[in-house]
């Protein structure tokens, strides 16, 4: 039955852009959750739906138009919250409220009517086509690049930003880089999960891998595989029960969560008993 499923070109595009959403997970992930950026991932995730809306209005691909408008949004995130008196949560929740408003009324302007907005908004894997794969691909190797070239200075970033300027690493540009980094990853996600449920996989995973193991490397590498395995599961039950790809993969995340809190305190439990 397996076998069969991929004879359809649909699954088979579903799969790689599991294996993709993958590398995202493990690599974004780690760095989201060390950092401690998982508020700030949802209000770029939500800002990014101005940038669909904008697609649709101007006729164009909606996730080549979220590309720069996540861009913008990380960025503009990291400059209100470090140059100006206003907090962090705050411009957060303001870029995320504006963000959302903006595609709203922008899909409202567009001539006709928005057939698979509910797709971005919830992710639909089943259906990303090839087009979107390619933008995918490319987006993933920018992000795997600025991993393996900065992986140090990102790792001493996320654990002590005062003594990693102290030793010479350039944290302010880091920093900014890494929220580019976040934004383009909500791109590759959009279509997987959905601009609601985008947090699930940039966090889970990663927390996940943390009850198991340490060190960035191995936590990339782990959460990278946490996540292929929950997606391509949960990719295989939407597709078998009929249900909305996106949920599900949060849903199979959320119970691999559950399991690994189980097994960690059991392994406790043997330790002291």
């Amino acid at each position: 039955m397996i076998l069969e499923i991929f004879t359809y070109s649909f699954m088979r595009n579903a799969l790689i852009a599991a294996v993709m959403v993958s590398v995202t997970c493990g690599v974004v992930g780690t760095l989201v959750v060390l950092k401690k950026l998982v508020f700030m991932s949802g209000g770029i995730s939500h800002s990014a739906f101005g940038g669909i809306g904008l697609g649709y209005l101007l006729g164009l691909n909606p996730v080549l138009v979220a590309i720069p408008f996540s861009l913008a949004a990380s960025i503009s995130v990291g400059v209100i919250g470090r140059r100006t008196r206003v907090s962090e949560d705050v411009s957060i929740g303001i870029l995320w409220a504006v963000g959302m408003a903006a595609g709203i009324i922008f899909v409202n302007l567009a001539p006709g009517y928005a057939p698979d907005l509910f797709s971005y908004l919830f992710g639909s894997i089943l259906t990303v086509p090839v087009f979107d794969l390619m933008i995918m691909f490319i987006l993933n190797m920018v992000i795997l690049t600025l991993f393996l070239l900065f992986h140090k200075e990102f790792y001493a970033m996320s654990f002590d930003e005062e003594f990693a300027t102290a030793s010479g690493v350039p944290v302010k540009p880091l920093y900014y880089t890494l929220l580019a980094m976040i934004g383009l990853s909500v791109v590759i996600l959009i279509r997987v999960v959905g601009i609601i449920l985008v947090i699930a996989l940039l966090t889970i995973p990663t927390v996940i891998s943390m009850k198991f193991t340490n060190g960035m490397k191995k936590l990339s590498f782990t959460s990278s595989i946490i996540g292929l395995i929950c997606t391509v599961t949960g990719l295989f039950l939407s597709y078998i029960f009929n249900l909305t790809s996106g949920a599900t993969i949060v849903m199979v995340l959320a119970t691999a969560f559950l399991i690994s809190t189980l097994i960690k305190r059991l392994k406790i439990f043997k330790k002291k008993s």
